[in-house]
């Protein structure tokens, strides 16, 4: 009932530690949302960020077969920068919503940095992405002009944190000037495997890939719908998603708050079920299918908000948390949850697939 008119959302959270089955969760869930539509009027598309390289590795090549995709799905920005470009295009657009772009890509820019920047580094950083949209009349900037406007107006040689990731971000080369693809037209695998998981570079990619999607989500018309049914266009899917979820990460946000009323979703998988409730976002109050497999720790404060239960209740769903073996989960049981009646959740078993 994924995409029925009756829920909220679509957004799913899976929390797995290592070996709990989580991978193969994803390519089920990736499966069957490709195979139950790529033959209908609405197919559903997908993007994944591979973090640990299993889905575009060359060795399990068979897997793609069950996406319905081949190796041309597979970007890497090793091999070649994405093939899109990240900023956003403000050609006849007033200079207050190129301020507001500005603040929000200087806060970014400086978070998914670890290195200490300062009010004035920021301030500077987001006055030298104005000035970059000036100089190309609004049409996309990148991150080299940014940052020889940045340079001229420090007014000094010496290079600071906020140079550093811009020059960090110029030598990889990560994106395109232009857009070469219809990202969510089409279903992509993000090869992630070649950047550190925690470093600047990899949040960096999945930062703007992110942004982009909400660039392209603002121009869609609304799904199509029926009195049943919404229409579903895309997944977006991000394992290993706690590293994007320690800062304040407003294109996620976003992505979460405004998907739902143009078809597209989200599926955020992670080692650890507290990591999706942080000072930044509540991604469990938002989120319809929380799907928790075998944990290294259970929180009862996670477990609490979930499912709404206390005592008795509180200390069986830990129990059977606790006694999950590779490839069971805890889901919840809307139907009990709504009438308040029986087991709040249901464990299931999922299907082997690679």
């Amino acid at each position: 009932d994924v995409n029925s008119r009756a829920i909220t959302n679509s957004q799913i959270l899976v929390a797995g530690a290592t070996g709990s089955g989580k991978t193969n969760l994803l390519a089920v869930l990736i499966e069957q949302i490709r195979s139950r539509s790529i033959e209908t009027q609405y197919p559903v598309n997908f993007l994944l960020f591979d973090y640990k390289g299993e889905f575009s590795d060359i060795a399990n090549n068979h897997w793609l077969k069950y996406f319905e995709v081949d190796r041309s799905a597979i970007l890497d920005p090793v091999s070649a920068p994405l093939p899109f470009t990240p900023f956003k295009d403000f050609s006849g657009r007033t200079i207050n919503e190129i301020n507001l772009y500005s603040t929000e890509m200087a806060t970014a820019l400086c978070a998914i940095d670890n290195a200490r920047i300062s009010a004035n580094m920021s301030n500077r950083l987001s006055e030298a992405i104005v000035e970059a949209y000036k100089r190309t009349e609004g049409r996309p900037i990148d991150f080299e002009l940014i940052l020889n406007f940045y340079v001229a107006l420090m007014k000094s040689d010496k290079d600071d944190s906020v140079t550093s990731v811009l020059k960090n971000l110029i030598r990889v080369n990560l994106f395109e000037k232009e857009d070469k693809i219809d990202l969510i037209g089409e279903s992509f695998i993000v090869k992630m495997d070649s950047f550190p998981k925690d470093g600047p570079i990899a949040k960096a990619i999945v930062f703007f890939v992110v942004s982009k999607l909400n660039i392209i989500y603002e121009k869609l018309e609304p799904q199509a719908m029926s009195e049943d049914y919404v229409q579903l266009r895309h997944f977006t899917i991000i394992d290993e998603a706690h590293y994007m979820l320690d800062f304040d990460n407003r294109p996620l946000r976003n992505l979460i708050a405004v998907g739902r009323n143009k078809g597209l979703s989200i599926i955020l998988a992670t080692q650890n079920m507290a990591s999706f409730k942080s000072k930044y976002f509540d991604f469990y109050a938002n989120a319809q299918y929380p799907l928790i497999m075998k944990q290294q720790t259970i929180s009862n404060d996670v477990i609490k908000d979930l499912f709404g239960v206390a005592g008795k209740e509180l200390q069986d769903i830990c129990s059977e948390i606790a006694g999950l073996q590779k490839g069971e989960l805890i889901i919840k049981d809307q139907t009990a949850f709504v009438l308040d009646l029986g087991k709040k959740y249901k464990k299931i078993k999922v299907s082997h697939l690679i």
